[in-house]
């Protein structure tokens, strides 16, 4: 690997940092409020399954961004993504749950504004719908495995001990999905502006199976987001486990399970190839925000709770976090593509 393409790939990697540092608490933030897992295991969980869904299933959601600005040099996707990176941190150190969705989006804009590039608008309007679609599809998913759990639950009641023995297994493994799912479909938000540079050769691994460039270089922004799940995390955790919502443990696995299926919707290119080949509506490869999703979940349960519980004031400050964050990324990467282009000589389209 050239010390150059290390250098602009830090910036993608700092954003998988600063995304990890968000992640985790979509994936396992209501099953750490609630104390059914320590923040140690759940971490430990999530990163491994990142870092898993991103190498294995990562290809689908990823090719939407690659083509959303189709950055063509190193130093432009090392603005796009230092532009995502600091928006994301900037929103992080408020505890408020943002998207690297959201974030790589306005970083792209950004570099087209500036070198007067066209939007791929069949890319970005695929984007934007899912921003309105996941946290709506993620609400129905939530009202609906509420009602069966609950008429499950009714049908044949467990024991307390049981049952909160079961819900901590089920957090454990509807979160390991959950997490796959996650780094399926947004590394592609994280290193996907550098696939086109990548400058690795396919790897053998001790014959099994083959690791290509692209793979590789999943697996660098994997590990990335992994440390930000560990370094720098329990703010948004505390935000998703107990500022929107006080959830039961029950509750908190239904928010889990809807966000992570539909993350999987998005990111699955075995489901989409069966649909299309069907004849049937194929749901669109596009990286969704995981933050709007899970909020989306813990909205469902709070409309069949007939919104007791539900703080508007949080969840308005989480809305406004949303609005803001590619805003932030498409203003910052404007002005940075100027300093390095003109201050730096590197050329930037």
């Amino acid at each position: 690997m050239s010390l150059i393409f290390l250098f602009y790939l830090s910036s993608g990697l700092f954003l998988g940092w600063a995304s990890g540092a968000n992640y985790m608490g979509n994936v396992f933030g209501t099953a750490v409020g609630t104390k059914m897992l320590s923040f140690t295991a759940a971490a430990l969980i999530c990163s491994i399954f990142i870092i898993f869904g991103a190498v294995y299933g990562g290809a689908g959601a990823a090719s939407t961004i690659g083509s959303l600005g189709s950055i063509n040099t190193m130093a432009g996707a090392f603005v796009a993504a230092l532009a995502a990176a600091f928006a994301i941190f900037m929103i992080t150190k408020t505890g408020l749950p943002v998207s690297s969705t959201q974030a790589i989006v306005g970083g792209i804009i950004g570099w087209n504004a500036f070198v007067g590039m066209p939007i791929d608008t069949s890319s970005l309007f695929k984007i934007l719908g899912s921003w309105v679609v996941s946290p709506v599809l993620a609400a129905i998913f939530a009202m609906i495995l509420m009602r069966l759990v609950k008429a499950f639950l009714h049908r044949f009641p467990l024991p307390l001990l049981y049952q909160d023995l079961y819900v901590r297994i089920a957090l454990i493994l509807t979160g390991a999905f959950g997490a796959y799912s996650l780094g399926a479909n947004n590394i592609g938000n994280i290193v996907g502006v550098f696939t086109t540079a990548a400058p690795f050769n396919d790897v053998d691994v001790m014959g099994i199976f083959t690791l290509s460039s692209t793979q590789q270089l999943f697996l660098l922004g994997g590990i990335a987001i992994a440390a930000g799940v560990f370094t720098y995390s329990r703010k948004v955790i505390n935000t998703i486990g107990r500022e929107i919502m006080e959830l039961s443990p029950t509750a908190a696995w239904v928010v889990v399970m809807s966000h992570s299926l539909v993350m999987f919707l998005f990111a699955s290119e075995n489901l989409h190839d069966f649909l299309v080949s069907h004849g049937l509506p194929a749901i669109p490869l596009v990286p969704i925000s995981s933050s709007e999703a899970v909020i989306g979940a813990v909205v469902g349960i709070a409309f069949l709770q007939r919104g007791r519980g539900l703080r508007l004031k949080s969840l308005g400050k989480v809305a406004a976090g949303w609005i803001t964050c590619p805003f932030i990324a498409a203003l910052f990467s404007f002005i940075a593509m100027f300093f390095m282009q003109n201050l730096f000589g590197q050329p930037v389209h």
